[in-house]
């Protein structure tokens, strides 16, 4: 990546703020599963970002994306953002079909190498070229993320952290930061976080778990990093979203289904 960065706004929208099982739950009746408050229907985590005049970006396409798209009448995606390849993050790519429609071209996506390794097996069909017939294929340009990228000028800098023993992505936009699935940050990771001043951070739930932050844990990461403000995102149905809220410190709050957040992102 190289060129002169000039900072411009942008909006980003938190699509979904749940877990795999998104909440309410299966078969649950606990309180936060029936509560009536809207801001604890979470579904499965992604986000889209606007930077109007550059580019749409998704990142990760959950098995709910058709519903976040209509929800949020998205109509252009420029680039699909992959943090990694598990179900509740991917099992929307089919969607890119209808934006191929729209749009009349491939869609760029990105992801690290354990990522579309799995991609490829799992949507083989968008990748084998053998010609099918019914609704069509995805189609994409698969990139392997390796180094920080643009995407029609918005400048990405990818951020290697570790899911458990999986070696995930979160991604940096000028001073937004969004990193969800995450037990660990490596030490060389800490420096591409320095300057962010808006962070969206996955915290599971308070209980210990060996591919997740907890909510003490993201606390302590947000604390070495130093946002201006912080939003937890990637949430079970153990974290009631007032009763959470009220213990947060300042400055932290829990994200939810439909927040808008104004940025400043990176551009050439």
């Amino acid at each position: 990546m190289s060129g002169r960065r000039s900072p411009v706004a942008a909006r980003v929208t938190v699509l979904g703020s749940g877990t795999s099982h998104g909440v309410p739950m299966i078969g649950c009746d606990c309180a936060v599963c029936t509560s009536s408050d809207p801001r604890d229907i979470r579904l499965r985590p992604s986000i889209y970002v606007e930077a109007e005049g550059y580019a749409s970006i998704v990142v990760d396409m959950t098995p709910d994306f058709r519903q976040q798209a209509l929800r949020h009448r998205i109509r252009r995606i420029d680039a699909v953002l992959i943090t990694h390849s598990h179900a509740d993050h991917i099992l929307g790519f089919d969607e890119i079909r209808r934006f191929n429609t729209m749009q009349g071209a491939a869609i760029r996506a990105y992801g690290n190498r354990e990522a579309w390794d799995v991609l490829k097996r799992s949507f083989y069909y968008a990748f084998d070229g053998l010609p099918r017939l019914g609704g069509g294929v995805p189609q994409v340009i698969d990139i392997e993320v390796t180094a920080p990228f643009t995407v029609d000028g918005v400048q990405v800098v990818p951020l290697p952290v570790w899911h458990g023993q999986l070696p995930v992505l979160g991604f940096r936009m000028g001073r937004f930061a969004y990193v969800t699935d995450c037990s660990r940050i490596p030490d060389e990771s800490w420096p591409l976080l320095a300057g962010v001043e808006t962070l969206v951070l996955g915290a599971l739930r308070d209980e210990p778990h060996p591919t997740h932050f907890t909510v003490a844990e993201a606390l302590e990461a947000i604390d070495r990093i130093a946002p201006r403000r912080a939003y937890l995102t990637h949430m079970t149905h153990e974290l009631g979203h007032a009763a959470t809220s009220a213990r947060l410190p300042a400055g932290v709050e829990l994200a939810y289904d439909g927040l808008v957040l104004d940025v400043s992102v990176d551009v050439e």
